[in-house]
């Protein structure tokens, strides 16, 4: 939860960042640090569905990666 709560604040700071040099507002940089990650967090879920329908049944093959400790 940490690791969220930090990429969180990093999507904010530079939502509201690139809104403020963009407009030069305080007020529109904030409004697009709160509404551009609620959007994304909406359209994330729909990128899943959509993935998860094309990508349903494939596994990683045997042997992968994954199963080795680097």
């Amino acid at each position: 939860m940490t690791k969220t709560m930090s990429f969180a604040a990093v999507h904010f700071t530079v939502a509201f960042t690139v809104g403020y040099l963009l407009s030069g507002s305080v007020m529109v940089g904030g409004a697009i640090a709160l509404v551009e990650p609620a959007i994304n967090t909406v359209a994330f879920h729909f990128h899943e569905k959509v993935w998860n329908r094309f990508h349903k049944g494939e596994q990683a093959p045997s042997g992968h990666f994954a199963h080795h400790a680097f």
